[in-house]
């Protein structure tokens, strides 16, 4: 019973959601490049979404195997205003970077 409740709650939450502009938004650019042990990929769409990173498998084979990503992504916000995040992925974890992000201070 409660899972039916959560679940009508949702389904109303979601169509009670204004519909999103970005529904209309079409694809410009899309490139990728997908490997073994590495990938690339970039793609910008006409609403001003975009989107690009590299990875790269480390230390293959061994008991270290990485996957090391950089990227960044950026988007226009109902403000108007178009933010990018720059970030990393690897083995510590996902690091974004942003001026719009807050930063941790310095321990």
């Amino acid at each position: 019973m409660k899972f039916l409740i959560v679940f009508v709650a949702l389904f109303a939450v979601a169509l009670a959601a204004p519909p999103s502009s970005s529904s209309d938004a079409q694809v410009l650019r899309s490139e990728s490049d997908v490997g073994p042990e590495s990938f690339k990929y970039l793609y910008e769409t006409s609403d001003g979404s975009a989107a690009q990173a590299e990875g790269q498998l480390n230390n293959v084979g061994s008991e270290n195997e990485a996957l090391v990503v950089r990227g960044s992504y950026s988007f226009v916000a109902d403000d108007g205003i178009t933010y990018t995040v720059n970030y990393i992925a690897d083995e510590n974890g996902f690091q974004p970077q942003g001026a719009h992000l807050p930063v941790a201070p310095v321990a």
